[in-house]
């Protein structure tokens, strides 16, 4: 049975607890009351309490229960219908829910290394019923680089390119266009992991992490999609991605999207509609880069996320 069930199940055994209690509540009237039309108005009124003000009209469901830095939570509702779409609050940050199919929404909340280990809250609401959880977000270690630059070698970024990036993953469409764990976008090594922090010139970096994962494929192996998607974001570094290089951006839906940098070659378009396993380019060398490699990052509302559990499990 699913927990939906279980929870339906135990709501209607506190609805049936309630018309007990009414009914006893008429019975020791009768007792005490000889008047047949009081009867009548008080068993209606306690009926109605009763049937009209369920146990609960939101159905909530967290998981995981104690996720750890990176890891993309998932809220799933069952509201009654009676109230709007249900949203789940994180701190400041209020997130949309989506529509799975009758009654049943479900949203996703993303961590990251920069957030602050410890106590939780995620609140759901539809207008009508809170419901309110209190999780454990653990402190998760993650491997540090140092990195060693030349004076002057950072400033051949151009906010133009960032700010493009910035508008792709700000990206929240209504359909939900993936189904299933997301596939490999290359088949090389990978040669660093999500979540490396780094050193430069001697100096941590304590708002950078690295937003995703790199392949070391060979020069100009296929780049797929990882699972289906709408091409949001073409960047060429000939027209001012020094930084990404040529890049691909797919909008997979509900807040989902992911990016491809470096590649040496694109073979789609912006506006394009992409399946699961279809080659979007080759990978190359573009952008600021020290070897060609692909470097793959997977965003929720605008959040990089950590893409093994998109890979292992999926979220469907």
């Amino acid at each position: 049975m699913s927990w939906f069930a279980r929870s339906k199940r135990a709501s209607f055994s506190k609805s049936l607890q309630r018309l007990h209690a009414a009914l006893r509540l008429v019975g020791h009237r009768l007792k005490s009351t000889p008047s047949i039309l009081s009867l009548s108005v008080i068993a209606i009124a306690v009926l109605s309490s009763v049937l009209v003000h369920p146990a609960q009209a939101l159905l909530a469901k967290v998981s995981p229960t104690s996720p750890q830095l990176g890891d993309t939570i998932t809220v799933t509702m069952q509201a009654d219908g009676s109230g709007a779409a249900p949203q789940v609050r994180v701190g400041a940050k209020t997130y949309p829910a989506f529509s799975l199919n009758a009654n049943l929404y479900r949203t996703l909340v993303p961590t990251t290394p920069l957030d602050k280990p410890g106590p939780l809250t995620v609140q759901v609401n539809n207008g009508t019923d809170t419901q309110a959880f209190k999780l454990n977000l653990k402190k998760r270690w993650f491997p540090t680089q140092s990195i060693w630059l030349r004076p002057g070698s950072d400033s051949n970024s151009d906010e133009y390119e960032f700010d493009r990036m910035d508008a792709f993953k700000a990206i929240v469409t209504p359909q939900k266009y993936w189904n299933g764990p997301f596939r490999k976008p290359n088949n090389g090594p990978v040669t660093t992991v999500y979540g490396v922090r780094r050193y430069y010139n001697g100096v941590f970096a304590k708002d950078y992490f690295h937003r995703g994962v790199d392949y070391a494929g060979a020069y100009g192996s296929a780049i797929v999609a990882p699972a289906d998607g709408r091409v949001a974001l073409v960047g060429r570094e000939a027209k001012r991605f020094k930084v990404h290089g040529n890049c691909v951006g797919l909008d997979h839906g509900q807040g989902v999207s992911s990016v491809y940098l470096h590649l040496s070659r694109i073979d789609v378009k912006e506006g394009d509609f992409v399946k699961a396993g279809q080659t979007i380019g080759a990978l190359g060398g573009t952008g600021a880069v020290t070897g060609p490699h692909l470097h793959w990052g997977l965003f929720v509302f605008g959040k990089s996320v950590d893409p093994g559990p998109w890979r292992n499990q999926g979220f469907n």
